[in-house]
């Protein structure tokens, strides 16, 4: 008897429903995502066991360099302790982030110059504009019309090399508050934007600098000395800026 042939049938799956799954998914993940912005200096952060997350709002970052290497693959201290500051403002689009970044360029170049009058920093709208767009910024104040002239690839150019002098916001131990530092004069700039913002109805940048702690968080490679973080320490509080936190990584099982 010969074998009975089963019909084949074409096997069609109306894939329409998973396409619109699929792009409902990505949209959401893209709407909801934080993307990672640009950092002058790449930092591995110790690790803790804490899981307190950091703010993504009314959030002064600084940044400070770690140790590079070598032609030979050795540890190079020489761009160690370069110092950069990252300012983020609320969501709301009177207190967003260029807003705030506008404010603070301008208040700290007005206290740069009454310091320093025989040497002032001008700028120009279109310069001011051009910082507010700047995630994280880190210069000598002489230097920023300049580098606010440039390109954003200009810019980024600039800025990986730490081993240029004008790289980096000049810091020492200063204590003498009539002759502030540079970083002294922009964290003070950065408070009373803050407490000018609090005048103005928006407290929670005012209130995350003094009174809570989450806004400032310092952020500094595993490896670098202790000596090299203190000196950012010791001038946040002579500003009396005494609440900050220290950014690590999670511990995982291996550590």
């Amino acid at each position: 008897m010969g074998k009975v042939k089963i019909k084949r049938k074409s096997t069609l799956i109306d894939m329409t429903a998973m396409s619109d799954v699929t792009v409902l998914l990505l949209t959401f993940f893209m709407l909801t995502s934080t993307f990672l912005q640009k950092e002058p200096a790449t930092v591995i952060t110790p690790s803790s066991v804490s899981e307190i997350k950091v703010p993504t709002a009314n959030l002064v970052t600084i940044l400070v360099s770690g140790a590079g290497v070598d032609g030979d693959g050795k540890r190079d201290a020489s761009v160690e302790g370069k110092i950069f500051i990252s300012v983020a403002g609320d969501v709301d689009s009177t207190f967003s982030s260029e807003n705030v970044r506008e404010a603070v360029l301008i208040e700290a170049v007005t206290n740069y110059n009454k310091l320093h009058k025989n040497n002032p920093v001008e700028l120009t709208n279109a310069q001011v504009k051009a910082f507010s767009k700047l995630n994280m910024f880190g210069l000598k104040f002489s230097e920023l019309p300049k580098f606010l002239e440039m390109e954003v690839a200009e810019q980024d150019e600039v800025m990986k090399h730490l081993d240029n002098p004008v790289v980096g916001i000049p810091i020492d131990n200063n204590r003498d508050m009539n002759k502030p530092n540079e970083f002294q004069i922009w964290m003070r700039a950065i408070y009373n934007v803050a407490e000018a913002n609090k005048d103005m109805g928006n407290d929670a940048f005012a209130s995350a600098l003094r009174r809570s702690g989450e806004g400032i968080a310092v952020k500094a490679d595993k490896d670098t000395p202790y000596s090299t973080i203190h000196n950012v320490l010791d001038n946040l509080q002579t500003l009396k800026l005494n609440k900050f936190s220290l950014m690590t990584a999670l511990k995982t099982e291996q550590d």
